[in-house]
């Protein structure tokens, strides 16, 4: 695994979650269709994808499509769904060769079954990869997942798998999307929205936040060293003193 070389970038976040935010901005501030603001953010993607590589970031977490996403426009969600696709298939033999794995959160059966097929096979292309291992939040929403995981929790002990007494944060945690992967040591937003979107709410307790101004489709390899620059300044207490 390769790692950085800057001096300043001493502290290298496990894992990275990103809000992309600001590609509508983006399109109408160059009087274009909010779809070519999506597809530039597309790049976006590639760029802060390969540069967490680079640097040795371990996961990589982006919030692609919300829940709530599902409300915008048809048009615009179905360009998006369209997008989704094609990245997937142009973008796998790229991850492929660049040792990086794909997985997904959210609830996947929401999404067009041609996406679903593409999904599962960029998936299966890429599960032998070790490297950065890169999860898309698909059709997701925090409060969502807590639902499901609540509702995981209750078959568990209706079936005899587990007693109640026994739950606690470390179970709750094990019936999330998310059971596999650590929680984000650092949390980026783009356009300088100062809230979470209902993104990752349980697994964001102690994550260190950073906030820029700059719209998704701007955001590069620089941008994310500054980043996590700033990261690499805080103390994180986790409660304690």
């Amino acid at each position: 695994m390769s790692t950085a070389t800057d001096e300043d970038l001493k502290s290298i976040p496990r894992h990275i979650a990103i809000i992309m935010d600001g590609n509508g901005r983006w399109a109408k501030e160059r009087s274009l269709p909010r779809t070519e603001g999506h597809r530039a953010g597309a790049d976006t993607v590639r760029r802060v994808t390969e540069g967490c590589g680079e640097l040795g970031v371990e996961y990589l977490t982006l919030y692609a499509f919300s829940s709530e996403n599902w409300k915008r426009p048809k048009r615009e969600v179905d360009a998006l769904m369209k997008l989704l696709e094609q990245f997937l298939r142009t973008k796998t033999p790229e991850m492929k060769e660049q040792n990086i794995r794909l997985q997904a959160i959210g609830r996947l059966h929401d999404l067009p079954k041609s996406c679903q097929d593409q999904l599962h096979r960029s998936v299966e292309a890429t599960s032998q990869n070790s490297g950065l291992t890169l999860i898309l939040a698909l059709s997701y929403g925090g409060r969502e997942e807590i639902i499901d995981g609540i509702k995981s929790l209750l078959e568990s002990v209706e079936r005899g798998h587990l007693d109640k007494a026994m739950i606690d944060g470390e179970v709750f945690s094990k019936h999330l999307y998310t059971r596999y992967y650590p929680d984000p040591d650092l949390l980026i937003r783009t356009s300088g929205e100062m809230r979470i979107s209902n993104f990752l709410l349980w697994q964001l307790s102690y994550t260190e936040f950073y906030i820029t101004p700059r719209l998704w489709p701007d955001f590069n390899k620089e941008d994310l060293k500054d980043a996590i620059r700033e990261y690499g300044r805080r103390q994180r207490r986790f409660g304690g003193i």
